[in-house]
């Protein structure tokens, strides 16, 4: 007849096994591990993602990506010169009064009296230039 009390005989005996401890401990290492590898890939990927970008968007050098502007326009109306700058730090359209800053796109909105040549000119941390003009024929 079976007793009331409980022996330690019915503990399940995979409890009382070492190396199930064991077992579980090194898969959760091995898991931990194998997130830390994934996520370096991962970052590896986006930087990867990031370089490409940068190269795409001109690279390392200050560079006028494009600029062009309304070809002709009749006296009174306006015109727009565009442009694009990379790695800038400052830009200057002139004869242009307004500010202009460097920017990847840029429209601006002229009122030329008379055909007119537009000088942007870019310039880098470092203090280097580069130049280019567009020209808005008045009619």
């Amino acid at each position: 007849m079976l007793s009331e009390k409980q022996s330690p005989e019915t503990t399940p005996r995979r409890f009382k096994n070492p190396f199930v401890y064991s077992s579980l401990f090194l898969l959760a290492v091995a898991v931990y591990v194998g997130s830390i590898f994934l996520s370096r890939h991962q970052v590896q990927k986006q930087r990867e993602a990031d370089q490409a970008a940068v190269e795409q968007l001109g690279g390392r050098e200050l560079a006028i990506q494009m600029l062009y502007a309304t070809p002709e326009i009749r006296r009174g109306e306006t015109a727009q010169v565009c442009f694009g700058v990379a790695n800038a730090k400052s830009v200057t359209l002139v004869p242009e009064t307004r500010p202009v800053w460097p920017s990847h796109n840029l429209c601006v909105d002229v009122n030329p009296n008379k055909t007119t040549t537009y000088t942007l000119t870019a310039t880098g941390a470092d203090g280097k230039q580069v130049a280019q003009q567009v020209q808005v024929i008045v009619r």
